[in-house]
């Protein structure tokens, strides 16, 4: 078991489910019939790591996640992304303003909106490369440089990203090196049917509903730092490397699915993310360690953007989804010592 675990007091746990389920039932009085989105949202916060939407318009990505924020109550701000979008239209800029009484120039830096603490990056794929480097790397350093300056991101810095499945035209696809830097990818489906009707029957009171703050800032930095010192046991270690390794085609230890499948599996990073996020679902539910059912759980959202598929899969109509479930469903428990 890890050594942290003397440092923490089990307790914390229980307090955080109690939140946990207190801001999933906010947020569901407002964002209706997507709870399988929920969670895995609160997971990316108590892990400080990002999220991929993939979703048509319409479904409340938006509301989601502007929910999410009122219920923490942190800063949220939401980039529109456009293909004239510029980076300094996401990290600021540098303006030169002059004293009129004594004219004196100097340099003031403008703060972009990615100066908060939960960003939603809407159709992150229509914005040139270039722009989108640039918040790939405030994501991965949780730092801005400009004209030599670095400044710091307030904590918990989470961009939640999203993507529209349907329209390809004018877009630019995120390359795998830098869809490796969210942490999961998740598929936000149409509701169904009884949660639409609600939907649409409680438009207005959706529309004005006031959403509770259940938890406070440095509670919620206390509940990140628990995670991860939440202990993890060398068995369950093992089943999320093994089950990485699993999807890396013409490698030791590949399964046959993959092999065949896949031109590209998930790296080390992916392994790191399971274990990371499984001891998020164990604490989301008061437990103080993770099983290998909890990385089980996570595993679709962790690998699905990791891997590649080859010309084998898509001609024979496969998706990522079903051949990752059954490489989840293959895979077996290591033995213990």
């Amino acid at each position: 078991m890890n050594q942290q675990a003397e440092t923490v007091n089990p307790a914390i746990y229980e307090q955080l489910a109690e939140k946990s389920a207190a801001l999933r039932s906010e947020i569901e009085r407002v964002v209706i019939g997507q709870r399988r989105i929920i969670d895995p949202l609160l997971v990316c916060l108590l892990c400080q790591g990002h999220a991929l939407i993939v979703g048509v318009p319409g479904l409340a990505k938006t509301l989601l996640v502007r929910t999410l924020a009122r219920g923490l109550g942190l800063g949220f701000r939401r980039i529109q992304f456009t293909p004239d979008m510029m980076p300094s239209d996401i990290l600021g800029t540098e303006l030169i303003q002059e004293d009129h009484a004594t004219g004196e120039r100097t340099i003031r830096f403008l703060k972009g909106p990615v100066f908060s603490q939960l960003i939603l990056a809407d159709e992150i794929n229509r914005t040139p490369p270039r722009t989108q480097a640039a918040l790939l790397e405030a994501m991965a350093e949780r730092q801005v440089t400009v004209g030599g300056n670095t400044m710091g991101l307030q904590p918990p810095f989470v961009v939640v990203a999203t993507q529209n499945p349907i329209e390809q035209e004018g877009t630019y696809p995120l390359p795998e090196a830098q869809l490796d830097r969210f942490m999961l990818s998740l598929w936000m489906d149409y509701p169904e049917v009884e949660d639409e009707v609600r939907i649409v029957s409680e438009t207005r009171r959706i529309q004005t509903e006031q959403v509770t703050q259940v938890c406070q800032g440095d509670e919620l930095i206390a509940f990140t730092e628990a995670v991860w010192k939440m202990p993890v046991s060398e068995h369950v270690v093992r089943f999320a490397v093994e089950l990485a390794r699993r999807t890396r085609p013409r490698t030791p230890g590949a399964s046959a699915v993959a092999t065949r499948y896949f031109d590209w599996g998930a790296g080390p990073r992916a392994a790191q993310y399971l274990i990371h996020a499984s001891r998020a679902l164990a604490a989301m539910d008061g437990r103080p360690a993770p099983g290998c059912d909890d990385v089980r759980a996570i595993a679709p959202s962790v690998l699905r953007h990791r891997v590649i598929l080859n010309y084998a899969a898509t001609g024979e109509g496969l998706t990522t989804e079903m051949l990752l479930d059954r490489i989840i469903e293959q895979t077996p428990e290591p033995a213990y010592d």
